[in-house]
């Protein structure tokens, strides 16, 4: 493979052609490192916290210092894109990426892991916008459509092989899980330099809201400290200072927004009370998602004695499930409208979270495991597309991008939030994940509130998701979505020239 060709136009690449080839091998590899790392991690827990000597804490940690840089700033990343070159800022992110991977990698301690997992989550912020917003801009408006429909399914492909690799890697060693990342970034930087060609916003807001950024970001944290240490030492002055902080900072947030001439979240969004309704279903059921997902790894090893391969390779038919029937769910409800797949799926989500519930230390995968996780996967399938899409639906046109950087944001927040409180609320701290009977009783009500949170969902569902989806909209099976990292942001439609700040439509 050669790279021997200088970048063309923005905006003039055609699907077949080499030039167009090229982007999406940059693009899909990009954002499958943050798709990738957001799974293969959760296999590798385990044998980090038996190898750094970390508690449950520690663990805690290592998932949620990856995922609080990722939620605070993705949305100033695109606006960063948008400012100072799409192609460049993706080149930082990606770089970024590799060099905190590899401090992963190297990492002595616990501390130092869970520090350079933020370090990756800014990468992560910098590279997971641009890699679409570079599609858009690039590809001409007859193959965008198509360009943004094979950069969904090669990146969900990605999102289905992270068990896999994950649990591969394991077997050899947990730093390979982060080091893996560097010749694939390496790649990817070559790749990009010699055929990716720079785009910009001219009409670019001139200033950054660097103040709304800095208080979601400390907001998020310190209430995600408290609760990740109140597992620990319970709920003292300290823990409730935190949290306190963190409420007010994030209040702070909303005031500072709602004065901004450029804000990152535009409130307006939120007088819509559909758009409004469809957020917090998202919030509820990545929530689930996030916990389960962790939670259902660890009892396989911990509980049923699983190695990592065979438990990472559970959580897949998940991934594969969606790959394939998405596409048809999104029709569907194009024609019958979002409201009855939105509360039957999540319904089919809680039957199948109640279900492995039960999963204990003589788990069969084909009776007890492989079941209950395709039921969970359907309820996904029905729910997730047109979710997303009722996002974009009940948001103005000029309001799309953002919109759904919005709700891939909340995704996001959603798993740091439960993945830091429900450990404890179960009563799983310290080294309980050593413990297979502490850890078996834990899990069991994880996965009810898991339950819980999506029976919400569904309620929510029926009682403010009314409106059918515009027939306008691009169709629901070019929305790239995926149930494991959270909503993408929404591609260009045929006429759009290019993202504005934040991945918003011009």
């Amino acid at each position: 493979m050669s790279i021997d060709s200088a970048p063309e136009e923005p905006g003039t690449l055609a699907m077949g052609t080499a030039a167009g080839r090229w982007v999406l091998l940059a693009t899909v590899l990009g954002s499958g490192l943050a798709m990738l790392d957001a799974t293969v991690v959760n296999v590798a827990l385990g044998r980090i916290g038996e190898d750094l000597d970390a508690g449950f804490s520690g663990l805690q940690w290592t998932i949620n210092a990856y995922t609080l840089s990722l939620a605070a700033l993705i949305l100033l990343g695109g606006s960063l894109g948008d400012r100072f070159g799409r192609r460049r800022v993706f080149l930082v992110g990606v770089v970024w990426f590799a060099v905190a991977s590899v401090l992963c990698g190297l990492a002595p301690n616990i501390e130092t892991l869970v520090a350079a997992r933020g370090l990756q989550g800014v990468g992560g912020a910098l590279l997971t916008p641009g890699s679409l917003a570079i599609i858009a801009a690039s590809f001409h408006r007859d193959s965008r459509a198509a360009a943004v429909g094979a950069w969904s399914g090669l990146g969900g492909i990605a999102a289905a092989i992270g068990p896999l690799v994950g649990g591969w890697l394991v077997e050899w060693h947990w730093r390979l899980v982060f080091l893996v990342n560097v010749p694939v970034a390496v790649l990817i930087v070559l790749v990009a330099v010699r055929h990716v060609p720079e785009s910009r916003d001219p009409g670019a807001a001139d200033r950054i809201d660097v103040v709304g950024t800095v208080l979601a970001a400390f907001g998020l944290g310190a209430i995600t400290f408290g609760l990740t240490r109140a597992g620990d030492v319970g709920f003292n002055a300290a823990v409730l200072a935190a949290c306190g902080a963190g409420l007010v900072c994030l209040v702070a947030f909303v005031a500072v927004e709602a004065r901004s001439r450029h804000p990152l979240v535009p409130l307006d969004l939120f007088r819509s009370a559909q758009f409004s309704a469809a957020n917090v279903v998202t919030f509820m059921v990545y929530a689930a998602l996030g916990v389960l997902f962790v939670f259902l790894v660890l009892q396989l090893q911990v509980v049923a004695g699983w190695s990592p391969l065979k438990s990472g390779s559970a959580i897949l038919p998940v991934t594969v499930v969606m790959l394939l029937f998405s596409a048809r769910s999104g029709a569907l409800a194009q024609r019958i409208g979002p409201r009855l797949p939105m509360t039957l799926g999540p319904l089919l989500a809680a039957a199948g979270a109640l279900w492995m519930g039960q999963i204990d230390a003589d788990a069969s995968y084909f009776l007890d495991v492989l079941p209950p996780v395709i039921l969970f996967g359907s309820g996904l399938t029905l729910l997730v597309a047109p979710l997303t899409a009722t996002v974009l639906d009940a948001a103005e046109s000029r309001h799309a991008g953002v919109a759904s950087g919005v709700n891939n944001a909340v995704a996001r927040t959603a798993g740091l939030i439960a993945v830091a409180a429900i450990p404890v609320a179960v009563g799983i701290g310290g080294v309980d994940y050593e413990n297979p009977v502490a850890f078996d009783a834990g899990y069991e009500k994880a996965m009810a509130i898991n339950a819980a949170l999506l029976l919400v969902g569904a309620i929510l569902s029926v009682l403010f998701i009314r409106r059918p989806l515009a027939a306008d909209r691009l169709p629901i099976e070019e929305c790239a979505h995926c149930a494991v990292t959270g909503p993408q942001l929404h591609p260009a439609d045929r006429e759009w020239s290019g993202p504005d700040a934040a991945g918003q439509r011009r």
